[in-house]
C-alpha cells in the first residue's frame, strides 16, 4: 500500500488542476484516471481548439451559469477568468482572445493545454497513474483507494474529479456520483446539457443546413426562452450554439408540448416585413414565388418551408394576400413540435450531480465528510457554451487543491 497526502481521481481539467495546487502547496500527490491519457475529454473540447475560459467578469461568468451560479461565487473570485489566463500563460502556453471574449490557445490545439498541465505535474511532483480501475473506496482514519491489479492506496485527503456523463467515449461514467452516494452524499438526477433538440417534425432533408443571426425560441406552457445567434439542423432535430443554450435552460422541464419558432427575419416587425414583400413583389411579379423566396432564405430551405406552409410554386403576381401573410408569419414564426432533448451522452456538459447544498463553496469540501472534495462537472454547476464551463473546472479544482490538507 502506498500513502500520500491527496488522491485526485479524475485525470480531466478539474482534477489536473487540483493536482497541481495541492502539490505546490507541499503535498505528495497522486493522480488516478482510468484512461489511457490525461484530458481525453480536454482534448475534443472546443472541437479541439480547447475554448479554455471567457476574458469576461466574474458578473458575466455567473450570468453564464445555469444551475446554482451563486455557488460559484467564491471559487470564481478565488481562481478568476484572468488568473486561468495569467496561469497558462506563466506556464508557457500563449493564448488569444477571439469574438465573445472566447479564449483559445494560439497554436488552436487542445493538445498544447494539456501540455501545459502535465508539465505542471510534472514540475510539482505530481504521480500519475492511468489505466487504473477504482474498485472500492472506504475511510476509517485515513481513505483507502482499493485499485484494479491489487494496488492498494491511503491519503489523508481525497479529491473527486471524476466529470459527469456526457460523451462516453471518453470515458465519462457514473463513478464519482457512486462514490459521493457511498459517503451519505445526495446526487441531483443528472441531465444532458447543452445538447441538440429533436423535432417531431420530419427535418432530414434540411440536415447539415445552418442558420445565421436567427432568434430560436422554445415554449413551454406560460414560459419562454429564447436566443440569438447561429444553429443547424440535424437529421431529427436542430442544435447549433443557441439551441444548445436553450436546452440547458428547459432541461428540468416537461417538454412534450413545447414548441420551438424560428424568427428568420429578426431584424425586420410584421409590418416591416410585410412592406418589404409588397415592394419586392412588384419586382418579381413575373418571376417565380420559389425564385423570390430564394433571395430571403438559403435555397436549400425554400421548398420544405414551401411545403411547410402549403404553397404551390406559381407566378409572384397571383400570390393572393392570404398567401402573402402566411410567408410573412412563417419567416417570423417557422415553428415546430419538440419531441425531446438528445441523448445525455451527446451533451456537451451533464446536469446535475453532487448536491451543492452539501459542499462548502468556499473549499470544494464535503459538509459531511471531513477532507473529500469535489470539483468540476460532477457537481450539480453547469453553465452555457463560451469557456464558462471550463472556468468552473478550473476554478473549483483551484479550491479543492489548494485547500487540501
Amino acid at each position: 500500500m502506498e500513502k500520500f497526502d491527496v488522491v485526485v481521481i479524475g485525470g480531466g481539467a478539474s482534477g489536473m488542476m487540483a493536482s497541481i495546487f495541492a502539490a505546490r502547496n507541499g503535498n505528495s500527490t497522486l493522480i488516478i484516471d482510468h484512461n489511457e491519457k490525461l484530458g481525453k475529454k480536454l482534448f475534443i473540447t472546443g472541437k479541439g481548439r480547447c475554448n479554455l475560459t471567457n476574458n469576461s467578469s466574474i458578473e458575466t461568468h455567473l450570468n453564464n451559469i445555469v444551475t446554482n451560479s451563486k455557488f460559484m461565487y467564491s471559487a470564481l473570485n478565488a481562481f478568476s477568468p484572468q488568473d486561468t489566463i495569467e496561469f497558462f500563460e506563466s506556464n508557457g502556453l500563449k493564448t488569444k482572445t477571439e469574438r465573445g471574449n472566447r479564449v483559445f490557445p494560439a497554436s488552436d490545439k487542445s493538445s498544447d493545454v494539456i501540455k501545459t498541465l502535465k508539465n505542471c505535474m510534472q514540475r510539482y511532483g505530481v504521480e500519475i497513474c492511468l489505466n487504473r480501475q477504482i474498485e472500492k473506496i472506504y475511510k476509517n482514519q485515513n481513505f483507502h483507494i482499493l485499485c484494479s491489479n491489487n494496488k492498494e492506496y491511503a491519503c489523508n485527503s481525497l479529491i473527486i474529479a471524476t466529470g459527469g456523463l456526457s460523451y462516453s467515449g471518453t470515458g465519462a461514467s457514473g463513478l464519482g456520483y457512486e462514490i459521493a452516494k457511498q459517503f451519505g452524499h445526495k446526487i441531483v438526477e443528472p441531465a444532458a446539457a447543452l445538447c441538440p433538440i429533436k423535432v417531431k417534425d420530419d427535418v432530414s432533408s434540411l440536415n447539415g443546413l445552418s442558420l445565421k443571426n436567427v432568434n430560436f425560441t422554445v415554449d413551454i406552457g406560460k414560459k419562454s426562452f429564447s436566443e440569438f445567434g447561429e444553429m443547424m439542423f440535424t437529421y431529427e432535430g436542430v442544435t447549433g450554439p443557441i439551441v444548445l443554450s436553450i436546452s440547458s435552460k428547459i432541461n428540468r422541464l416537461d417538454i412534450k408540448n413545447a414548441k420551438a419558432f424560428i424568427d428568420l427575419k429578426p431584424a425586420l416587425t410584421l409590418e416591416k416585413l410585410n412592406e418589404k414583400l409588397l415592394r419586392e413583389f412588384a419586382d418579381f411579379s413575373k418571376k417565380d414565388i420559389k425564385t423570390y423566396l430564394q433571395t430571403l432564405l438559403p435555397n436549400r430551405l425554400v421548398e420544405y418551408f414551401m411545403h411547410k406552409i402549403n404553397l404551390v410554386n406559381k407566378k409572384v403576381a397571383d400570390i393572393s394576400k392570404a398567401e402573402r401573410n402566411n410567408i410573412i408569419n412563417a419567416l417570423k414564426k417557422f415553428d415546430f413540435k419538440i419531441k425531446c432533448l438528445d441523448n445525455i451522452n451527446v451533451g456537451v456538459v451533464t446536469a446535475g450531480g453532487v448536491d451543492i447544498k452539501e459542499i462548502n463553496s468556499k473549499t470544494c469540501e464535503s459538509k459531511l465528510v471531513k477532507n473529500l472534495y469535489f470539483c468540476g462537472e460532477v457537481l450539480d454547476v453547469d453553465a452555457l457554451t463560451g469557456g464558462f464551463n471550463l472556468q468552473i473546472a478550473w476554478s473549483t479544482g483551484y479550491l479543492a487543491g489548494n485547500a487540501v490538507k
